[in-house]
């Protein structure tokens, strides 16, 4: 039995959704079982093609549904789950138990498990501080902005780590790894520490460009760098650097899009009034009602800026109604 494994990439609770999975999977269904592992990203365009569904059984989870009919397994919680309406009537058309959607919950991680617990009795106590960790993080359950940024705990370097890599063939190393040794004993391995040292450098510098070039008005934190290359940033940074703020909007780019990050802050002295799924859905993203994004092509700056622009204009105080 061959079995090709999704997963959100570059993502900690991608990640975690992969090891739940794997070894609920290799202990309730096929114990032999071959699992190969891809990470999926959001990008303008298509997101999947049929050679992706290359294995007898094929998995998605934390990521968009497709409606291939090699699809065996999909598990996701956001919000903006379908790329199409089309999409979404083929999953409540074609739903079976092998196909779970609940945007209620704070990770996908923590959803895989308790339907491992639920439907198959699976339960194996050292994957609960990752399902933990997934709940916190992807849940932005952190006691402060500073824990979010200084990155204390070795779950929160492992995620750095996770967030930052390219190599995938050494994310799924480490997915391998989570499934047979504690979070904490991977986060420590010498390997992971060499990664998140190079990777909190380079969050340090990228923290330095967020505070010269943010723009606080009206409870929006807004910053644009495209002109600089950065790829990502730690998206707690506006939080920590601007505590009053409710909302951030930030333009990034990479090789392969153009990217506008839209946040809400956890700490806010204000209450968040907006879904934020639901505006970059209009635009072709999604996300979650506290967090989204969208994305353009790498060559579409200033379609991204003035999207930017108006989203700024949205969610500022000015614009008080629920969205």
């Amino acid at each position: 039995m061959k079995l090709r494994l999704l997963y959100h990439g570059r993502c900690f609770d991608g990640v975690c959704s992969a090891v739940v999975f794997t070894r609920f999977y290799s202990e309730r269904l096929h114990k032999e079982a071959q699992i190969r592992y891809r990470g999926l990203h959001h990008r303008p365009g298509e997101l999947f093609d049929e050679e992706m569904f290359d294995g007898d059984e094929n998995a998605i989870v934390d990521f968009k549904y497709s409606p291939s009919e090699r699809l065996t397994w999909w598990f996701d919680h956001h919000q903006s789950a379908f790329l199409s309406p089309a999409d979404e009537e083929h999953y409540r058309r074609t739903k079976n138990e092998r196909k779970v959607w609940d945007p209620t919950r704070r990770s996908c991680t923590e959803l895989i498990a308790d339907y491992a617990l639920a439907r198959h009795s699976f339960h194996d106590p050292m994957l609960d501080p990752l399902v933990a960790w997934a709940h916190k993080i992807d849940g932005a359950l952190y006691d402060s902005a500073a824990e979010a940024v200084e990155l204390r705990a070795p779950a929160l370097q492992l995620m750095l780590v996770i967030e930052s890599e390219e190599d995938e063939r050494f994310i799924e190393g480490i997915i391998r790894a989570l499934c047979v040794y504690p979070l904490d004993e991977v986060a420590a391995s010498d390997d992971v520490q060499r990664r998140f040292r190079r990777a909190l450098e380079a969050q340090q510098q990228s923290l330095g460009l967020v505070q010269s070039k943010a723009i606080y008005k009206d409870g929006v934190v807004f910053f644009d760098l495209l002109d600089e290359g950065v790829e990502t940033f730690n998206k707690f940074a506006p939080y920590y650097l601007f505590p009053e703020t409710t909302y951030s909007v930030a333009l990034t780019r990479s090789p392969g899009r153009t990217k506008i990050s839209v946040g809400s802050n956890p700490w806010s002295p204000r209450p968040r009034r907006h879904n934020i799924a639901t505006i970059c859905e209009r635009y072709g993203g999604g996300g979650h009602p506290v967090v989204g994004a969208v994305s353009f092509r790498p060559d579409e700056t200033e379609r991204a800026r003035a999207v930017a622009r108006e989203i700024v204009a949205e969610l500022s105080h000015a614009d008080g109604a629920e969205k």
